[in-house]
């Protein structure tokens, strides 16, 4: 009988390396999935930079893993974005039709201004605060993964990230789910 494969859903929080070893410098070790989750033989399923938070799925199969990591899968991820200023109808429509990069112009997003996010948890170190600058928020739904695309479309826009939550992977989650809590997907 095939044994069932797993998938866990973590709430990645800020300042943690998406891999289970840290090799960088051993004088300060930074925090990895290792302190978080102790499932054996589960390997992330694409990437979350170190400075972002939010949903990172974990699997132990290579056909899903790729699935959901693969661009050409086109599977749509959501982050919930704090920007600085508040992005007029303008900037979100450059977001929606595709923005301009280093590397080419990046695929059609939903993108839309929101209010904070319920139940959201406070990061450590909080992001610093600026009187004379307003921040607000933005959802944005993108359906590739460049290397820090979300925070590149943002400042392409004008408006640059200061906290990035990824919210959603394909239909997975992170409601009901704290920051550094992990789930196995039934």
């Amino acid at each position: 009988m095939a044994q069932m494969s797993r998938l866990i859903l973590f709430n990645k929080p800020f300042d943690v390396l998406s891999q289970f070893t840290d090799k960088g410098s051993a004088d300060s070790p930074r925090r990895t999935l290792s302190n978080f989750i102790d499932v054996p033989q589960v390997y992330p399923a694409g990437r979350l930079d170190r400075d972002s938070e939010g949903l990172l799925l974990l699997t132990d199969d290579g056909k899903l893993q790729s699935r959901i990591a693969d661009p050409k899968h086109k599977m749509s991820k959501t982050y919930w974005a704090q920007v600085e200023g508040t992005p007029s109808k303008d900037a979100l429509k450059d977001l929606q039709d595709g923005v301009v990069l280093k590397d080419g112009k990046t695929r059609p997003a939903k993108a839309r201004l929101m209010d904070e996010p319920p139940c959201l948890w406070p990061r450590t170190p909080p992001i610093r605060f600026r009187k004379s600058v307003a921040d607000s928020w933005i959802e944005l739904t993108i359906s590739e993964g460049r290397n820090r695309q979300v925070r590149r479309m943002t400042a392409a826009v004008g408006h640059p990230t200061l906290r990035l939550i990824r919210y959603r992977i394909g239909s997975w989650t992170i409601d009901g789910l704290a920051n550094g809590e992990w789930i196995e997907a039934s």
